[in-house]
């Protein structure tokens, strides 16, 4: 899909070379990299070479988003994973909402992706159900994003289109398939206050994932778009903790 829209400043996807250990990094539903772009810049400053790729559609027009569909969104984080397998040996892949959804399915086709981390990741939307089925309204008023941190800017859509959410709706609605035979090392973050994605899909991802080793950590400070919000530090601790276990263990091996 040839998008129409120039990418918006900001919007643009970025890539910070590092060491051996790729950290692949997907946004969410109407998002674009500048919402993950804290945690990319703090991963790089520990050392980790970090991509967050732009997914298709998003970061430039909402009319281009309309004309995508969430395979596209797949195959805009799976050039982002062949991106960096050929920069480095390790790869691990964080997601935000609907990214933690694509993150799975990465993780679900590569096998060698060593880990996975999801944050509120999207398995149900609320306040789009009862869109299912319908065919107008073509494009629906978009709130602001749901940050608890006063004074950040997301850079976004302030229209979503019908088509659009039907499409996020048929990834979500596919994804728990998947969960069960996903087996490599997860972290799940889940804010205990989102107003967009039940904490509950955190829930079911950690009672159903096939991994041995799991685990989830609880944002009692941030709203949906945790990367952008009080408990970011959080993130990077827990996810750099997380990400170091498992390569020591592989160098164990």
């Amino acid at each position: 899909m040839k998008e129409q829209y120039p990418v918006l400043a900001g919007a643009e996807s970025f890539f910070i070379e590092g060491n051996d250990t790729g950290i692949l990094i997907s946004h969410g539903f109407m998002g674009t990299p500048q919402s993950v772009q804290y945690l990319g810049q703090e991963f790089a400053k520990l050392g980790y070479t970090v991509y967050a790729p732009r997914l298709i559609g998003h970061g430039t027009h909402y009319r281009d988003l309309e004309n995508t569909t969430h395979h596209d969104w797949f195959s805009a984080l799976e050039a982002g994973y062949k991106f960096l397998k050929e920069r480095c040996s390790t790869i691990f892949v964080i997601g935000q909402s609907m990214g933690g959804a694509l993150a799975l399915w990465l993780a679900n086709k590569y096998a060698d992706i060593e880990g996975v981390v999801t944050i509120n990741a999207a398995l149900s939307l609320p306040d789009y159900e009862y869109l299912v089925g319908k065919s107008k309204p073509r494009f629906l008023p978009e709130g602001s994003p749901d940050i608890r941190l006063q004074g950040v800017h997301e850079i976004t859509y302030n229209k979503v289109p019908l088509l659009s959410i039907h499409e996020l709706q048929a990834l979500m609605k596919k994804t728990p398939d998947i969960i069960p035979t996903i087996t490599q090392p997860i972290l799940c973050f889940k804010s205990l206050e989102d107003h967009v994605v039940p904490h509950e899909c955190t829930d079911y991802i950690f009672n159903h994932i096939g991994s041995t080793h799991k685990e989830v950590v609880t944002l009692y400070h941030s709203y949906h778009v945790a990367s952008m919000d009080y408990d970011r530090d959080e993130i990077i601790k827990s996810s750099q903790t997380y990400i170091e276990k498992i390569i020591e263990k592989k160098v164990l091996v």
